[in-house]
């Protein structure tokens, strides 16, 4: 007998055991003559009827089992229409503070990075020539006055000639213009804030030799504060000097802060087709920061009882928009209109009122007139 003729004769003999078993165990009796599956037979008691005050059993037929959703209640509420853009905080006033005169740094008057008011001292420089050169400019002054007065008087006693008193007059003028000079050397060496503002990072120390325009520190008005910005050509329309405006930024997320346009460039870059704009904005606790990037909206009109919803509520049918609603526990698909859209939320503009319950997550397990329950509310007995 060949291997393969060994395998057939296993097979035959696995069949038949097979077979024998499943008769065995009442196979046949579970099938009627179609195949089909029948229904088992009922017991005697289970025909009986219910006892008395039961409730019946379900069938198949019996009311759905009410589906746990998340819904909102529509109220009326303030919604600002904007004009969305992105941009940047600059300065209300910036400058590096550098010295006019070479010396060497005496007194350092300030704190790094503290406020500062216009006319306070920030760096003494070591004015011991130029208080030399003041004191030498007075002396010549005085010289030249005296001399002055004694060509005036031999002038007049006819003593003395006019070309005397005319040089006895130029050289007190001279000397009176160096002594000025010699002053403002001095007052120089006084290095002052030229405005209110908050101080940066020194860039020298204690006994540094400095020279003219050597950088000594920055200086910045914060307080207001700019915001540059640029806005599509499409809405330069919308846009004017004196409108409000809404800041936000990413290192203070839920807060906003309010400001006001002040200029726009008259110039539209011709490559990303837009306009610069420029605001100002009060920054009395320092929490904006020049360089700051910040999303800023243009407020172009407010809308006093809009309705808001979550965007996720919404359902798109082709081109409508549909909302589920909850009427007396059943879901009612609703057609909507919508109007502007800001962080999530969407204006209705037609087919909500005020009241209205919608149902914001859990609508794709629901269906129109299925019953569904508000999760976290009490079921009804």
């Amino acid at each position: 007998m060949t291997a393969f003729q060994r395998k057939l004769l296993y097979g035959a003999i696995a069949a038949v055991i097979v077979l024998a078993v499943w008769w065995y165990a009442g196979g046949p009796s579970l099938f009627g003559t179609s195949g089909a599956p029948q229904a088992p037979v009922a017991k005697n008691d289970a025909a009986q009827p219910a006892a008395k005050g039961a409730p019946p059993a379900p069938g198949p037929g019996g009311p759905a089992k009410p589906v746990a959703v998340e819904a909102m209640t529509l109220a009326p509420s303030e919604f600002i229409h904007e004009v969305s853009a992105v941009g940047s905080l600059l300065s209300n006033e910036s400058v590096m503070i550098r010295p006019e005169m070479a010396g060497r740094v005496i007194k350092i008057l300030f704190e790094e990075g503290t406020a500062v008011k216009k006319g306070q001292p920030l760096v003494k420089l070591d004015d011991s020539t130029y208080v030399a050169d003041y004191n030498q400019a007075r002396a010549n002054l005085d010289l030249s006055k005296a001399n002055n007065e004694r060509a005036t008087k031999l002038y007049s006693q006819g003593a003395g000639t006019a070309r005397a008193l005319d040089e006895a007059g130029s050289k007190l003028k001279v000397d009176q213009s160096r002594i000025e000079l010699a002053k403002t050397n001095m007052d120089k060496t006084l290095i002052m804030a030229p405005f209110d503002g908050v101080v940066g990072l020194r860039k020298v120390s204690l006994g540094a030799y400095v020279t003219p325009g050597q950088d000594l520190v920055n200086l910045e008005g914060i307080d207001p504060i700019k915001a540059d910005f640029q806005v599509p050509e499409i809405a330069l329309s919308e846009i004017k000097p004196g409108m409000p405006i809404l800041v936000r930024a990413d290192s203070y997320p839920g807060k906003s802060f309010t400001g006001e346009v002040y200029a726009i460039d008259p110039k539209i870059d011709p490559v990303n087709r837009s306009v610069a704009a420029r605001a100002r904005l009060p920054n009395a606790e320092g929490l904006l920061k020049p360089g700051m990037f910040v999303r800023i909206g243009l407020v172009t009109r407010k809308t006093e009882n809009a309705l808001m919803l979550s965007e996720e509520a919404l359902i798109p049918r082709g081109n409508q928009m549909f909302v589920y609603k909850i009427v007396d526990g059943l879901v009612v698909a609703q057609k909507i209109r919508t109007g502007a859209r800001r962080e999530g939320k969407v204006e209705i503009v037609e087919g909500l009122a005020s009241g209205d319950v919608v149902i914001t997550a859990g609508h794709m397990k629901v269906r129109e007139g299925a019953p569904v329950v508000i999760a976290g509310q009490d079921k009804k007995p």
